[in-house]
């Protein structure tokens, strides 16, 4: 809680020349402690008898959503407001880095954090998106960076129906042996060695009229490899390989929580890549719900034999959706390509990804665009399968990943693979080191101009 005041403290965001120009009054506590308004540093003025007279912030170009991101736990625990007005989406801007700045992850600790920094609202700003995104990236945050042993497919799925159940919206569950009588074969076989049966969550929200939008979050809950089995500094970051899903959850909570005018799907593949008498033998060779037979060459590359059921589902539904959007935490190469910061994007349609990535940079939610480069697809030829789940050759892993999956679309429908870190190696501001949302708001941007129900321009399903 913060410490109430009678005002609140005003923060400005200052350039050099707006400092000088507009706070000659401090220049001289300025000098004494060093601050020149250079971007991102920060100034506390003190006022009368030790009061915190304002707080100068240097001003970065472009202002974006981080610029606040430190403030909420490096300022003393007051409530602040910013000093100048902002145009509409600059403050909402401003007001969701703040509050994803206040995150942290403590429900293991005894002892309660410090208290944190309020922002009043600034004037103009979008409640209900700053509200409704930060719910949805805490809720993210918290599935990915709970640790697996409390976060099993059991686990998973009742955070499901928990946020079905603050929506109105549709849970239906496959679980176990289930999987193979309904047609998913490929979601079994990976998660049957593991105590707490795999299961396929499936949401359904909106009017069945209004576009549809099929979401497919891969949700490895943890993955030990399998027979192939991880060292251990590979295996220990490894409950956030459900990250797919949280993202998908996340992407699902500001949907509903905004309700935006589609018919939403979301389906989840959880599972536990776990090692036991039942376990999938390297070459193994299983059937999918296509029909196609995979090779496994590898059950350490078990996310994409799991969403592979997951996204034939989803393009095999009538009427058949308007957009098919994918989130896994898939493959090491991505980050390797791209660092763990940048999710890489793969899609059957150019012009869908351009549109995507400009939503990303739009809303600071960046996204960089990887090729599905046909001619790797003969990598994953196999000579006793139609398929293999790995690539006969050591390069290009995200991409013969993401030629793997497409195998499980239909060109006639849109489809975006999200390849992610889904975890934040470093803290940056309003980002915590631990499990992130990463993409959710650049797809929900995405659904909000080109599907949802009036939106200005739709995409043509050819």
């Amino acid at each position: 809680m913060s410490t109430p005041i009678s005002t609140p403290v005003p923060i400005y965001l200052v350039s050099q020349t707006d400092f000088a120009k507009d706070h000659a009054d401090s220049q001289a506590w300025a000098q004494v402690t060093g601050f020149k308004a250079e971007p991102n540093t920060v100034c506390l003025v003190p006022g009368a008898e030790g009061s915190l007279a304002k707080v100068l912030v240097g001003r970065p170009d472009p202002v974006d959503t981080w610029t606040l991101g430190n403030l909420p736990k490096t300022l003393p625990p007051h409530t602040y407001t910013l000093a100048d007005e902002w145009p509409a989406d600059l403050a909402t801007k401003l007001w969701l880095g703040w509050n994803l700045g206040r995150y942290s992850f403590s429900q293991y600790k005894r002892q309660p954090g410090p208290a944190i920094a309020e922002l009043v609202p600034p004037p103009g700003a979008d409640a209900a998106y700053v509200n409704t995104t930060s719910r949805a990236t805490t809720l993210v945050r918290d599935l990915i960076t709970t640790p697996a042993g409390d976060m099993g497919p059991e686990q998973l799925e009742a955070a499901a129906q928990k946020l079905c159940d603050r929506h109105s919206a549709n849970l239906s569950v496959t679980v176990g042996d289930d999987l193979l009588t309904q047609n998913y074969p490929l979601i079994h076989a990976v998660g049957r060695a593991c105590a707490q049966a795999p299961r396929l969550l499936d949401i359904s929200w909106g009017s069945p009229d209004a576009p549809k939008v099929t979401v497919v979050g891969k949700g490895v809950c943890f993955d030990t490899g399998g027979l192939d089995i991880k060292p251990a500094a590979g295996m220990k970051l490894m409950k956030k390989d459900m990250g797919g899903a949280a993202n998908a959850l996340g992407l699902t909570e500001m949907i509903m929580g905004l309700q935006l005018p589609v018919r939403l799907r979301v389906l989840i593949p959880a599972v536990e890549n776990s090692i036991a008498g039942n376990a999938l033998h390297p070459l193994d060779v299983v059937p999918s719900r296509r029909g196609l037979t995979v090779e496994v060459g590898n059950t350490d590359a078990e996310g994409r034999l799991v969403l592979a059921d997951a996204l034939w589902e989803a393009v095999c539904e009538e009427p058949a959706p308007q957009l098919v959007v994918d989130f896994a935490t898939l493959t090491g190469a991505a980050r390797i390509a791209l660092g763990t910061e940048l999710p890489a994007c793969f899609s059957n349609r150019p012009e869908l990804a351009h549109d995507l990535l400009a939503c990303g940079l739009t809303v600071d939610d960046p996204l960089w665009q990887l090729p599905l480069h046909q001619p790797y697809r003969t990598m994953l030829d196999s000579a006793v399968a139609d398929l293999s789940n790995i690539s006969n050759s050591s390069f290009g892993g995200s991409i013969t990943a993401a030629l793997f999956l497409q195998e499980f679309t239909r060109p006639e429908i849109p489809w975006v693979h999200l390849d992610l870190m889904a975890w934040n190696v470093r803290t940056l501001p309003g980002r915590p080191e631990g499990g992130e949302a990463m993409g959710i708001r650049a797809v929900f941007e995405l659904i909000r101009q080109k599907v949802a129900k009036g939106a200005p321009e739709t995409l043509v399903v050819q």
